[in-house]
């Protein structure tokens, strides 16, 4: 009886040591899946009930953005004025802008480093830390002196909006998203989704503010991320995705991965037992 019982003991160690290796070794879903623990609903084929409500604070401009003006007014005289574009040019930046934004950037309005913006016949104006809506009405006041009728009508709006990723996403770079609001997992998709070994409950936003950058961290598996600051882009934003420790390993991201990089690993060892014996 002990006899027989004896090896057996001597590999269970070995058994508990390889379902350790390949267990650890793997990419769990709880580390995969968006906004988890969401309230499900009573009602039959609906997902959810519980509405998030929104924590979305106005967009202020910053030196470089890039806004698009335009004014309109009942004189054919001041239009012409006001306009940057010419006919010709219209339609051929109409087609680039269809690639990324390109009409912006060539017929848009930059604010240099001091958040000033040049508009024909109003000359410089500042529009840096404004709201859409304030320098709206910035732009607004200056028309009015050559319009006495107030008979006008000014648009300012952004250029869509421009944003970086880097790290574990599975189309880095930069990305212009034409919207005028962007949620981080619209975000994300335009980036090609992250990659399976990306950290999700610890993403990195850089944030560009007036008067300097900061750094937040993002839990994206997080159900409570829909009524943060953080639930919606803003322009100049870079999201970073660190990997996992499975990428520090070189282990695979699933089961099958992983037990084939194992069995790989012991063939090699035992090739190598038999040419050294």
């Amino acid at each position: 009886m002990l006899s027989n019982f004896h090896p057996r003991s001597k590999k269970l160690p070995y058994f508990l040591l390889f379902f350790l290796i390949v267990t650890a070794s793997c990419v769990s879903n709880k580390k995969l899946i968006y906004l988890q623990e969401l309230e499900e609903s009573t009602t039959a084929n609906v997902s959810s009930s519980q509405k998030f409500p929104y924590e979305e604070e106005k967009y202020r401009l910053q030196n470089y953005d890039i806004v698009e003006i335009n004014i309109k007014t009942t004189s054919e005289e001041l239009n012409s004025i006001f306009s940057i574009v010419s006919g010709e040019e219209t339609n051929m930046n109409m087609n680039m802008g269809q690639n990324g934004g390109d009409l912006f950037y060539l017929n848009g309005y930059t604010l240099d480093e001091e958040g000033m913006v040049e508009i024909p016949l109003l000359g410089k104006v500042k529009l840096v830390d404004l709201t859409l809506e304030e320098a709206k009405e910035l732009v607004g006041t200056k028309v009015q002196k050559y319009v006495p009728d107030n008979n006008y009508f000014v648009r300012v709006r952004l250029g869509g909006i421009r944003y970086s990723v880097i790290g574990e996403f599975n189309a880095p770079g930069k990305v212009t998203i034409l919207q005028n609001r962007v949620t981080i997992f619209e975000a994300i998709a335009s980036a090609g989704d992250m990659t399976t070994i990306a950290k999700r409950d610890e993403v990195i936003l850089l944030r560009q503010y007036p008067d300097g950058s900061q750094v937040h961290r993002i839990n994206l598996n997080d159900r409570n991320l829909l009524s943060s600051e953080f639930y919606f882009i803003k322009p100049n934003d870079v999201l970073y995705a660190e990997p996992l420790k499975v990428r520090e390993l070189g282990a695979g991201t699933n089961f099958i991965q992983t037990l084939a990089l194992i069995t790989s690993t012991v063939s090699t060892f035992a090739l190598i037992l038999t040419l050294v014996r």
